[in-house]
């Protein structure tokens, strides 16, 4: 549990993280009754940017970057060259697509699409550094 709750800020992006995956459930599950689907993508957008935030925060991502330019830190919890970070480099891509094709979409229907499309991105991420800090955690 410590490796989700053991700091304000692990405690904070994990239910960050679960209140997104829920909303993302929640228009899944509802999806005949919802009528804006650009909101909701824009939501996911700005939300999961937040939390990206949170995120990079929480694994370090800062000190990593800097003891690889200069040495001077002790790094965070993934070298800068690793799969969940090129993971999420990927995962980024496809929300940036889905943000810039979102509003050019006249119909609802294509913005559901792509929608879907953003959050699984957003899922992708999610997952990959979820599993890659169990991983971590189990090994060291």
């Amino acid at each position: 549990m410590k490796l989700y709750f053991g700091n304000m800020v692990t405690t904070v992006t994990t239910l960050m993280i679960l209140s997104l995956a829920g909303f993302i459930g929640y228009s899944i599950w509802n999806r005949s009754s919802i009528n804006f689907w650009g909101r909701r993508s824009l939501f996911v957008l700005v939300y999961g940017l937040v939390i990206c935030c949170f995120a990079a925060a929480r694994d370090g991502l800062d000190k990593t970057i800097q003891y690889t330019i200069d040495g001077s830190c002790n790094p965070g919890i993934f070298s800068l060259v690793s799969i969940p970070n090129m993971v999420g480099c990927v995962g980024a891509a496809i929300i940036i697509i889905a943000a810039i094709a979102t509003p050019i979409a006249k119909l609802q229907h294509m913005r559901e699409i792509w929608f879907y499309v953003m959050s699984g991105g957003v899922m992708l991420k999610i997952v990959v550094m979820e599993i890659a800090r169990m991983i971590q955690m189990i090994l060291s």
